[in-house]
C-alpha cells in the first residue's frame, strides 16, 4: 500500500537526466509535485504513461505544479530516454541506494526490484493529497490525477 492521503511526504534529493540535484523540499511553499514513479526506462507502458504526460505538459507542469517521474534506472540511462522521447520534464534516479525513495513512499517492489507505479499529489505544504499504485504492467488513469490537481486550492 502507498503512503495515504494526509501523510506528509517523505523529502529526497535525486539527480535528474541532465545530472542535476532535484530536491523535492525545494518546491515546498512554492509549487504543487505531481510524482510519478515508474518502473523502468525503455518498457511500453512506462512510455506509453510519460509519453500522456509530455503531450499534456500544460497540465502537469504550471507556474503552481511540478511533475517529477522517477525510476530506478541510472541518470544515463534517463537521459538518453528523454531525448528520445523529448521529455522536457524531470526523470529522476532512484539508483543508489537502490529504490531507496520508491520504499520511503511504500511503492517498491522488492522481488521485482523496481517501483510500482506510484503516484502522488503533494501540495506546497509537503503534504500527500492524491494516492494511487498500480502494479507492473497495469497503466495509470490519469483522469484521477486531473481530479486531484483541480481540487488543489488555489493561490
Amino acid at each position: 500500500m502507498p503512503l495515504p492521503v494526509g501523510a506528509s511526504a517523505p523529502d529526497f534529493t535525486l539527480k535528474d537526466q541532465n545530472n542535476q540535484v532535484v530536491r523535492l523540499s525545494g518546491f515546498q511553499q512554492r509549487k504543487a509535485v505531481l510524482l510519478v514513479f515508474y518502473p523502468l526506462t525503455f518498457t511500453g507502458t512506462c512510455q506509453g504513461e510519460l509519453t500522456g504526460i509530455r503531450d499534456n505538459i500544460d497540465r502537469y507542469a504550471t507556474g503552481d505544479l511540478q511533475v517529477l517521474a522517477v525510476s530506478v534506472d541510472s541518470v544515463y540511462s534517463h537521459k538518453v530516454w528523454s531525448l528520445q522521447e523529448s521529455f522536457d520534464f524531470p526523470l529522476l534516479a532512484d539508483f543508489w541506494p537502490h529504490g531507496e525513495v520508491a520504499s520511503s513512499y511504500e511503492v517498491f517492489n522488492s522481488e521485482a526490484g523496481f517501483a510500482n507505479r506510484g503516484t502522488f499529489l503533494i501540495d506546497k505544504t509537503g503534504v500527500i493529497r492524491f494516492s494511487e499504485e498500480a502494479g507492473p504492467g497495469e497503466a495509470r488513469d490519469r483522469t484521477a490525477w486531473d481530479a486531484a490537481i483541480a481540487a488543489l486550492p488555489v493561490e
